[in-house]
């Protein structure tokens, strides 16, 4: 099979980049996998996609950029000359732009895919109906919210049109055969990125490093991490530190640096910027468990995926998805009211102080993230295009 991923890919900055680069990794190991052509917005030349691991042929083809009104036109010509047996979208609704043309036009790409006769599935990481728009950064503005979920009904139905829409929580699969009466919808699981060795379930000593990792601005908000902890510090004796390891949120450049002018007296306070994959095991490893500050959700967490791979304690809002993704896949953690301090501090507190509990919930969550591998997800993608080319 000749696949076509339409992504983006690492070193871009544009959302579910790093998926892209664990669906690659893992498609490329599959046996009956020729070729891999990544649809990508970064050049050729830049692309990471040096795997230690043997596998297929990748070809990166740069044919859309973010906010670009020509990305419709652009992807399906290359489409055209690369004549790919099948095609996965890896899509959430502001994949190609914060620009609602620009948004929307790229969405239409899975609807032109199946008409050319394309065995075409689109792996959809978040759903209008579960978006808190104000909360997302979208808009607070009531009218304007009617207007997004207005659009973002119209492209569901465009998207629908695929031959299969993957989603990775079965409440979505729900919500679009109810609203929808969509018959093409199939649930399969976000999928852990690295099959890692069962970890030690240790930490450095020193400090107990507090870790979130993400792009932070909108839903996704650190000053609650960084008071939470400094009330502990209060309260106890523990030693503890602040890792704040990712980037601003596209649509909130420069919160970060502002968030750390306004905290530059705390100490043991880090913040790392961009992560590179290669550095990402390192962040978890050194962290003793990972803090989800959310104000809200959009859809499956590949963060939480990442620390039940490492075998890391969370820390979580009793909200949305989470929970619901949490229960489903065996995540155990601690909860918290999203918004109060006091509330997160008492949850981390809980883990700092009971060393025993912090390994109990280490252990549920590596054994819970090791249930779906990568390698086990993208057999699950094969399987499936293999079925719609059966029913052709």
């Amino acid at each position: 099979m000749k696949l076509a991923i339409v992504t983006a890919y690492p070193p871009s900055k544009v959302t579910l980049n790093e998926y892209a680069y664990h669906l690659v990794k893992h498609f490329r190991q599959q046996t009956d996998v020729s070729e891999l052509i990544i649809l990508t917005d970064i050049e050729p030349n830049e692309a990471d996609i040096h795997f230690l691991e043997a596998g297929c042929k990748v070809t990166i083809k740069q044919c859309w950029r973010f906010n670009s009104y020509n990305t419709i036109f652009s992807v399906m010509k290359v489409v055209k000359q690369i004549r790919p047996d099948a095609i996965l979208f890896n899509l959430q609704f502001m994949k190609f732009g914060d620009k609602k043309v620009a948004a929307a036009l790229g969405l239409l790409l899975p609807l032109l895919c199946k008409r050319k006769k394309i065995p075409t599935i689109v792996l959809l990481h978040n759903i209008m109906e579960q978006v808190d728009l104000k909360s997302a950064g979208f808009t607070a503005n009531k009218i304007s919210q009617k207007i997004y979920n207005l659009i973002g009904t119209i492209l569901t139905r465009f998207i629908l049109k695929a031959d299969r829409v993957a989603v990775t929580i079965s409440k979505y699969v729900k919500i679009l055969e109810d609203k929808y009466n969509a018959e093409n919808v199939i649930l399969i699981p976000h999928g852990t990125f690295e099959s890692l060795e069962k970890p030690s379930y240790d930490v450095p000593i020193g400090p107990l490093k507090i870790m979130t990792f993400g792009k932070f601005g909108t839903y996704k908000k650190v000053e609650i991490l960084i008071e939470a902890v400094e009330k502990i510090r209060a309260r106890t004796k523990a030693t503890l530190e602040i890792v704040i390891a990712g980037t601003d949120n596209p649509n909130v450049l420069g919160y970060l640096k502002s968030v750390k002018e306004k905290y530059s007296e705390v100490s043991g306070l880090t913040f790392t910027g961009y992560v590179e994959e290669k550095d990402v095991s390192t962040i978890f490893e050194e962290s003793a468990m990972v803090v989800f500050p959310y104000t809200s959700t959009t859809g499956s967490s590949g963060v939480l995926h990442q620390a039940g791979s490492y075998g890391k304690a969370v820390v979580m809002p009793d909200l949305g998805d989470l929970g619901i993704l949490a229960k489903e896949e065996g995540y155990r953690g601690e909860f918290f009211n999203p918004t109060s301090a006091d509330s997160l501090a008492d949850a981390i507190q809980k883990i700092v102080l009971d060393p025993e509990y912090r390994t109990e919930l280490e252990k549920a969550n590596y054994a819970a993230a090791t249930a779906f591998p990568m390698s086990r997800i993208t057999r699950i993608y094969l399987d499936t295009f293999n079925d719609i080319k059966n029913k052709v």
